[in-house]
């Protein structure tokens, strides 16, 4: 079968959404199946069954900044491939976002699925809900990432939805090597996010430092607060700034670390990351937020803490770096957790919805 799989982001920055849609590519091809990814790139593509639709631009959106390619190059770049292409089924995620994905969607002849990952609030869906509302009856299969992408969509555009919880590639974290040279030391907190104010890296500096906690943090990415938070660490040499980090390094890392931390504010559809992280049998600690409920459980699978709260961040990282059996209990629900969503079970399902559609447009003539 041959699929094309669209991305609205760039692919070559680090997101939730890039990571699923590369994620499902590989499983779809590592089975025998032609799928090749469309989205745009800022610079080569990280992978070769990528076909890059140009450039993307920043666009403020739900508390965060979208790399996305509105532009009318980019629109023309995506007709000519969906025409060369001639693919047999269209998977669009975030099918609505400006782009690649909403003009595959308004000139597509394939059978189409459209996978919706935002959570939280939408001026667009509210702003344009009539023409909107219209444009997704396009879609053949409707698919949400969660409740509260479910809970989103639904009340502004209406529609059936099927709930497929985002798919993490087990194997690939499982058998990346811990990173090296941690022998002895301060226990290891991993933050791994976009500097921004919604990911609550701030949050996590200040409980490390107001509470002098006896750790080592390593915190990977980069965004707009980067330059400010890195200032307010300056001097302490808890603190390493590690800049974008590949999918290999995360992994690795957090194969190593004591704890992965999660200390979000709010906007987060789905906890992808903290999946990784009880995969790679690391603790978690996070925020208490719905879309991160959908993945983990308090004092079951992580921790979760009230979001905004360095006092009770604080104690919660306290607690996991001096309890190791409370650790160790945590780890091991959270690798069996893990288990629920192996990407391998996600596809099966894909793959099912790509023959109904398919085999339904046949029907129809």
């Amino acid at each position: 079968m041959r699929i094309g799989i669209v991305s609205p982001y760039s692919l070559t920055v680090p997101g939730g959404v890039q990571a699923q849609v590369l994620g499902l590519a590989r499983e779809l091809r590592r089975r025998g199946h032609e799928a090749r990814v469309l989205g745009p790139c800022d610079g080569p593509p990280p992978e070769s069954f990528i076909t890059p639709l140009g450039d993307s631009l920043p666009l403020s959106a739900n508390g965060s900044v979208a790399p996305i390619a509105p532009d009318p190059a980019a629109a023309l770049r995506t007709l000519r491939v969906l025409h060369d292409e001639q693919f047999d089924v269209i998977h669009l995620h975030e099918p609505l976002a400006p782009g690649p994905t909403s003009t595959a969607l308004m000139v597509h002849r394939a059978p189409t699925v459209g996978t919706f990952h935002m959570a939280g609030t939408s001026a667009s869906y509210r702003i344009l809900r009539p023409a909107l509302a219209r444009l997704i009856t396009r879609i053949d299969h409707k698919v949400v990432v969660s409740k509260d992408a479910l809970a989103l969509v639904q009340s502004h555009l209406g529609g059936e939805y099927e709930v497929l919880f985002n798919g993490v590639e087990l194997d690939d974290i499982r058998s990346a090597a811990p990173w090296p040279d941690l022998e002895g030391g301060d226990p290891v907190v991993f933050f791994c996010g976009r500097h921004e104010e919604r990911k609550g890296l701030r949050v996590l500096i200040e409980a490390v430092q107001q509470y002098s906690l006896p750790v080592r943090v390593w915190i990977g990415s980069d965004g707009p607060d980067t330059e400010d938070l890195t200032r307010s660490t300056a001097g302490d040499a808890r603190f390493e700034w590690l800049g974008r980090v590949t999918d290999e390094e995360k992994f690795s890392r957090l194969r190593s670390a004591d704890v992965f931390c999660a200390p979000s504010l709010h906007g987060e559809s789905f906890g992808v990351v903290l999946i990784e992280a009880m995969a790679a049998g690391t603790t978690v600690v996070a925020s208490a937020l719905d879309g991160y409920r959908n993945v983990a459980t308090d004092d079951v699978d992580s921790i979760l803490v009230e979001p905004g709260d360095p006092t009770a961040l604080a104690e919660a990282l306290r607690a996991i770096v001096d309890d190791r059996r409370l650790a160790d209990r945590l780890v091991a629900a959270g690798m069996q957790r893990a288990d629920q969503f192996a990407m391998t079970s996600l596809t099966d399902r894909y793959v099912e919805i790509y023959q109904a559609v398919t085999a339904a447009r046949a029907i129809a003539g």
